[in-house]
């Protein structure tokens, strides 16, 4: 497999620790990475962790066992821990658009994000919610692109994402349910190894909307997008009551939850695995995984960032980019 690519994601964040935990985890067996990045800020922050730079992915894998790759994207000012600095924002978006021309060319088999700040990137031009919808744009997937966020125990597919509750009430279509289910079981079947993929379709209100009692989109959204999923040979159930189809029992009938609004799929995830869970991006022509969290500026610096949901991250894209070849 091709080494996976990692961005740097915010320098004042907790992702350069990250990236340096990650590596001396996962060494000696791999998944191998290169990490794009400016190689100063790396060392500056664990002196012990050996880096050599590369200048292209495939150099990495020569080096992962005895030291970090690094692809070299120089920061314009040194990075002050949990002080994010517009004047770094050109690098940060360099690093991710480095790392998918790399994955379109073939030369990396995935890119891993660190976690971004968008506010600390409006000036430099990022006009993007965030990392899914900018990566559709680069990798021409516009329009197609579905967050899941997976753990061990639990995949979650949210339709709408990052909008207020009303706004993604408003939001909620037939159209869209089906689209993020269909993008879904394909991408169950194609990276995951899943034949047969059952859809859990979560309901809006509370009980499902008890027969429209506490709401109809149940009966005028969702019910329709379920019969239309049902028609192309989708297996799907629901629409299911929210507030009991995470338990473990309902967990073993279904292998992803579409879920209606942010809250409702990433509430349960992170509640049972925090360290664990990991967003990927499904509908791109690449593979595309980040950890479960953001850039937590309160710990930056400190020395006491888990990198398990990054290492998660890596071990996953590694699996799906090994599927997908």
């Amino acid at each position: 497999m091709k080494p996976l690519a990692l961005t740097m994601g915010d320098p004042a964040g907790i992702g350069g620790e990250l990236t340096l935990r990650a590596w001396q985890a996962l060494h000696r067996d791999g998944p191998c990475f290169v990490a794009l990045d400016d190689p100063d800020r790396l060392a500056a922050l664990a002196p012990e962790v050996p880096i050599n730079l590369v200048l292209a992915p495939e150099a990495a894998s020569a080096v992962f066992a005895t030291a970090l790759p690094v692809l070299p994207i120089e920061l314009a000012a040194p990075p002050q821990p949990g002080h994010p600095d517009k004047a770094n924002a050109r690098a940060v978006i360099a690093s991710i658009e480095r790392a998918a021309r790399l994955c379109l060319s073939g030369e990396a088999g995935g890119m891993v994000t660190n976690p971004i700040n968008k506010a600390a990137l409006y000036d430099a031009g990022f006009a993007y919610p965030g990392h899914t919808e900018f990566l559709a744009e680069l990798t021409g997937a516009h329009g197609r692109q579905i967050m899941m966020l997976a753990s061990p125990d639990l995949r979650v597919v949210p339709v709408t994402v990052h909008a207020s509750l009303s706004r993604s009430i408003a939001m909620l279509t037939t159209d869209a349910i089906v689209a993020a289910a269909q993008t879904t079981a394909a991408a169950l079947q194609r990276d995951f190894g899943i034949a047969r993929p059952r859809l859990a379709i979560a309901g809006l209100n509370p009980h499902a909307g008890e027969q429209g009692a506490l709401g109809d989109e149940e009966t005028t959204i969702i019910g329709p997008a379920i019969a239309a999923l049902r028609a192309a040979g989708i297996d799907v159930s629901g629409p299911w009551s929210p507030d009991t189809m995470f338990t473990a029992t309902a967990r073993s009938r279904y292998d992803a939850a579409i879920c209606m609004y942010h809250d409702q799929a990433l509430i349960p995830l992170k509640t049972l695995d925090m360290d664990r869970g990991v967003n990927v991006t499904l509908g791109l022509p690449i593979v595309r995984t980040s950890p479960d969290h953001g850039t937590a500026y309160d710990i930056a610096g400190k020395g006491v960032a888990n990198p398990a949901s990054l290492i998660a991250a890596i071990e996953l894209a590694a699996l799906l980019a090994t599927r997908r070849a």
